[in-house]
């Protein structure tokens, strides 16, 4: 089991520090992960790139992330957050300078794939940060928190970032970008340090365990599979929505105004502010019910998208905020899957095992991107101009077979995560007993 700090001792500031440093460095991540989401029109104008190419950029960007996230695993495991979240940082701010300085379009994509390759550095390396220097009671819920400041960066790129380009240029906003993604490279590296020793000393991976058996050694546990499937299940809907096709969905296909689907986006993001913290204690309180959580999040997915597809012509705006509400907890919910990670992995090989883990959901997110834009093309209806209500209901019904996938695949793994855990002597109690308890 991972060391941890506890609260009260003389290592808390330096544990608030460490883990601020490193909830900085995911902040400017997701800034620099989400920068074109709100200047789609500029980077159409300096690219010359219609909007199919610019769909190149967010896919190309995830594909990378998610091709990404086992290197980085084995990497974690070789030399620590430190250094890993360190070069992440750096590489990202190189792809930001290449953004801001050239004018060709195709440079452009290239630098977006070294900005997808150094973002899949920064969240695994503090999942494993917190793993080494947090309670294993706590850890859940300072996951959830991690995750919820990390989305802060969304609104920095949609506010305080179009300002600057609009006040200025584009190499100015880009250039400043990378600047910060550089400075917040240099405090990680100086701040973040891999785990603490019990005399209270701050050391560095220093080991050179054999990376490939780390990798089949955490992929033959189910746990790790149970992981996976988990954080396959939970978040792709959402990030569908928020991505790429919540806005045309909501505009061109429900009608809504812009002010108001940027108002169901506002909710979006406030019911994970909600839902991030109650998920995280949930996780901790009951440790094995942690696959009941991820099941009631998909299910309420499944429901809420079912709702809207089968309603009669436009589903009606309450309707809508549910599941604006049910996708958001998508992201909440795939966080238990880090929880199943550290439960199932000791130390030497947690950051492989959070790479396979991680690269879970991002796969099925590239999936349902590319499949419901398929499934516009199909249906005739693959531009603004010919997006209608029928066919974006049609397009999202290739959700479901990816929800089907996962679930089948959880549940065998959980059948055979609790054999091994009931071969360890760990039982997972009955609802039956439970309730008679409590009576």
């Amino acid at each position: 089991m991972p060391k941890s700090v506890h609260v009260g001792s003389s290592l808390d500031r330096r544990l608030m520090l460490i883990w601020g440093a490193g909830v900085l460095a995911y902040i400017v991540s997701i800034v620099n992960r989400t920068s074109l989401s709100a200047v789609g029109t500029e980077a159409s104008a300096r690219f010359h790139a219609d909007a199919s190419t610019l769909a190149i950029f967010a896919v190309l960007q995830l594909l990378v992330y998610g091709a990404m996230q086992i290197p980085v695993g084995l990497l974690l495991d070789r030399f620590g957050s430190r250094r890993v979240m360190t070069v992440g940082m750096l590489v990202m701010a190189s792809g930001q300078l290449v953004m801001a300085l050239t004018p060709d379009v195709h440079i452009a994509i290239a630098a977006r794939v070294l900005l997808g390759a150094g973002d899949a550095a920064i969240f695994p390396s503090i999942l494993r940060v917190i793993a080494a220097w947090f309670p294993v009671k706590r850890a859940p819920i300072v996951i959830q928190l991690t995750g919820l400041l990390g989305q802060f960066g969304q609104i920095v790129s949609v506010i305080p970032l179009a300002a600057l380009l609009h006040a200025t240029n584009w190499p100015t906003a880009f250039v400043s970008l990378a600047g910060v993604g550089a400075l917040a490279g240099i405090l990680t590296f100086a701040v973040v340090r891999n785990e603490p020793e019990k005399t209270g000393a701050i050391t560095v991976v220093t080991s050179r365990p054999d990376l490939r058996q780390g990798f089949v050694d955490a992929w033959k546990h189910p746990g790790t599979r149970l992981a996976f499937w988990s954080h396959f299940s939970t978040p792709f809907a959402g990030n569908a929505f928020a991505l790429l096709w919540g806005y045309p969905f909501l505009i061109e296909g429900l009608g809504l105004s812009v002010q108001l689907a940027s108002l169901v986006f506002t909710f979006y993001v406030l019911v994970g502010l909600v839902l991030g913290p109650l998920v995280g204690a949930a996780s901790a309180r009951h440790p094995l019910r942690r696959s009941w959580i991820v099941l009631t999040v998909v299910a309420a997915q499944a429901a809420l998208w079912a709702v809207v597809i089968l309603w009669p012509g436009a589903a009606p705006l309450p309707v809508i905020f549910a599941l604006a509400a049910a996708l958001c907890a998508g992201g909440p919910g795939s966080m238990i899957a880090f929880d199943l990670t550290r439960a199932h992995n000791p130390a030497q090989r947690l950051g492989t095992a959070t790479g396979i883990v991680n690269g879970g959901g991002f796969l099925a997110s590239v999936i349902a991107i590319l499949f419901i834009g398929i499934a516009m093309d199909v249906q005739g209806a693959g531009t603004p101009a010919t997006y209608s209500l029928a066919a974006f209901k049609i397009a999202f019904l290739v959700q479901f077979p990816i929800w089907a996938v996962g679930v089948i695949a959880l549940l065998r793994e959980r059948r055979r995560t609790r054999a091994v855990m009931a071969a360890r002597g760990i039982h997972l109690p009955r609802i039956r007993d439970v309730i008679t308890r409590r009576r």
